[in-house]
């Protein structure tokens, strides 16, 4: 898969406004109601990756979910990520 190109990477955030850019990655912050949601919000995105074989980077602060895509293989943002982000959030 190839990497995406500024202008490309800026076209798919515009998609996603939920996204943002970190360098090589895009980041999305979810907020729930309580540890349990974002707990079940992460399983459900553990079995989107397991099923798509793309696995964010994912960290749980009590009712906040912090996700970071790349593409490790590619060193960088491909059409994957920006798959994964929209799949994401569907679930969210």
């Amino acid at each position: 898969m190839a990497l995406l190109s500024d202008e490309q990477i800026a076209q798919m955030l515009q998609k996603s406004p939920q996204w943002k850019r970190l360098g090589k990655e895009i980041t999305r912050t979810v907020h729930f109601n309580n540890f349990r949601e974002a707990l079940a919000f992460v399983v459900h995105v553990g079995l989107l990756a397991e099923k798509m074989n793309h696995h964010p980077y994912i960290a749980i602060h009590y009712k906040t979910v912090v996700l970071n895509l790349t593409t490790h293989s590619e060193g960088g943002l491909t059409e994957k990520d920006f798959e994964m982000a929209r799949q994401i959030d569907a679930i969210a």
